[in-house]
């Protein structure tokens, strides 16, 4: 067996060591994230007032800790199918980084990444605002009103078919393709390489995480099947097959869910 060159085998192993403390802080942050869920999950509705549907505008503060809530529960779906395009940003920084390039660490990628999460969490929790001060939510968190949430079932059903859909979700499954194309240098390049590559996430799965509000904003099984489904459609061979299958499935719930109103 062929021995490997001593500056091959110093950064094989720089990479090995560089890929596990990655790995690990990614299991630790999406385990907080999950564990800050499970001890939500059960006092939230009644934190939040809303053991009853009721006409009234929720505070700043409550709004601020709905956000919050769905930062955390950004970070908790997302991390698991981000860790491909995460170690391959390590990789890359470390190569650059023993051949005497200014390398950036990951941390500011990860964090432009939430960054863009972070908006559309802050925008999920002003529907729910709205949503809550109309009374179209149940206790549950979940719209009350069968044909609102058909018609976000159908919605989307249909996203996972569009164009758009599957430009964005070709930037997820194939983040050698993105770097080599996006890459910019030093911490603002790194930044700002994040909030890129979290913004197609973000145009990939939006409509995917709106359907918490027709199961239940804090219906935690939701939460892991949602976030096991992207992270299949991300890294599964034909993740675009089972995503588009899956839509179809999601707009005849959709359409079942509004034809029973009519016919009732």
């Amino acid at each position: 067996m062929t021995a490997l060159p001593p500056r091959l085998s110093i950064l094989e192993a720089a990479l090995r060591r560089d890929r596990l403390v990655v790995i690990a802080g990614l299991f630790i942050l999406a385990g907080l994230a999950w564990a800050y869920l499970a001890h939500l999950a059960a006092p939230m509705p009644a934190h939040l007032g809303m053991a009853m549907p009721q006409v009234r505008s929720w505070s700043i503060g409550e709004t601020t800790g709905l956000a919050i809530m769905w930062i955390v529960m950004m970070v908790a779906m997302m991390i698991p199918s981000v860790s491909p395009v995460i170690l391959l940003f390590a990789g890359i920084s470390r190569r650059r980084r023993i051949q005497g390039v200014q390398a950036t660490p990951v941390s500011v990628f990860v964090l432009g990444y939430l960054l863009a999460w972070t908006g559309y969490a802050v925008l999920a929790a002003l529907i729910q605002s709205a949503l809550h001060s109309a009374a179209l939510l149940s206790p549950a968190m979940a719209i009350d009103s069968p044909v609102l949430g058909g018609g976000l079932l159908i919605l989307a059903g249909l996203y996972q078919w569009l164009p758009f859909k599957g430009a964005c979700l070709s930037h997820c499954r194939s983040p050698l393709g993105f770097f080599s194309t996006e890459w910019r240098e030093g911490v603002s390049g790194a930044l700002l390489m994040g909030v890129r590559h979290g913004s197609y996430c973000v145009g990939c799965c939006w409509a995917l995480m709106a359907l918490l509000f027709v199961a239940g904003v804090m219906n935690l099984l939701w939460v892991a099947m949602i976030a096991g489904f992207v992270l299949i459609e991300k890294v599964v061979p034909n993740g675009r097959l089972i995503g588009r299958l899956t839509g179809v499935l999601l707009a005849g719930w959709g359409l079942w869910m509004v034809a029973m109103v009519h016919r009732s």
